[in-house]
């Protein structure tokens, strides 16, 4: 589901629940609002409220983490890349076909990347896309040294060809991420009886409507942060693909 609309949903359900607070307030019998009673409600309210603030605390943390990680994967990529074309450059003119081959798989891959698009993004994990890469790789032991130091650049070549493909794998990988859908709704459930809670024990006027609206606009925008940081590749907010770019620039140079 579009994280945009999970983050409606919460903002629905969090501030519903302060709204509905407001009202069972004006229902409940007045030694319901005695301060015995408020002060129970407060401390498991708090109690609640301090579960909340670690889980969507850590579940930020754990979400810039994957972001981090996925965005440096991608520059070390970049300048594998660059390596393996210099290495094959260095080789002789007898590699200008292979890294014609690569410089047009890459400028494939940061193609699709720069779509964002979902289909798009698992075709990188086809069988075609694997096959695709097999046959560069095919391409680079079919070479034939005439020289120690041809002998030499191949051997290179093949060690950065394999560590490109495996930091792709990796960041393709990790950038499919989300959060488990149970501790979603307990979140929210938690963030809703913190709300209504809120609702409650409140005077129903506008400046208390305005406040309750503002904290469940904030609560459910760090939920769709957490979401949009946990697929790096696609969504509102991605990775950098400038050192993608300038890489490809470079290639076949």
């Amino acid at each position: 589901m579009n994280h945009i609309i999970i983050a409606l949903i919460v903002f629905a359900c969090v501030f519903g629940s302060a709204l509905l607070g407001l009202y069972v307030r004006s229902m409940l019998p007045e030694h319901h609002l005695s301060d015995e009673s408020i002060g129970v409600v407060k401390l498991a309210t708090g109690l609640i409220a301090t579960m909340a603030a670690l889980v969507l605390g850590l579940l930020i943390s754990s979400a810039k983490s994957s972001f981090d990680t996925v965005n440096g994967e991608l520059v070390h990529s970049a300048a594998s890349i660059i390596r393996l074309d210099r290495v094959l450059a260095q080789y002789g003119p007898e590699t200008q076909d292979v890294r014609l081959s690569v410089k047009e798989a890459y400028g494939h891959l940061i193609q699709v990347i720069a779509s964002g698009d979902a289909a798009q993004l698992a075709s990188l994990t086809s069988r075609e896309a694997i096959a695709h890469s097999e046959a560069l790789q095919r391409k680079l032991q079919a070479l034939t040294p005439a020289q120690e130091e041809q002998r030499q650049l191949k051997a290179r070549a093949g060690q950065i060809a394999d560590e490109v493909l495996a930091v792709r794998w990796l960041a393709l990988l990790q950038s499919v991420g989300s959060i488990p859908v149970p501790l979603l709704v307990t979140l929210v459930l938690w963030l809703s009886i913190i709300f209504g809670t809120f609702g409650m024990f409140a005077g129903p006027n506008g400046t208390v409507i305005a406040a309750l609206a503002l904290g469940a606009l904030s609560v459910s925008g760090a939920i769709f942060l957490v979401m949009e940081m946990t697929t790096p590749l696609g969504g509102v907010i991605t990775v950098s693909l400038e050192p993608l770019r300038d890489a490809y620039a470079i290639l076949g140079q």
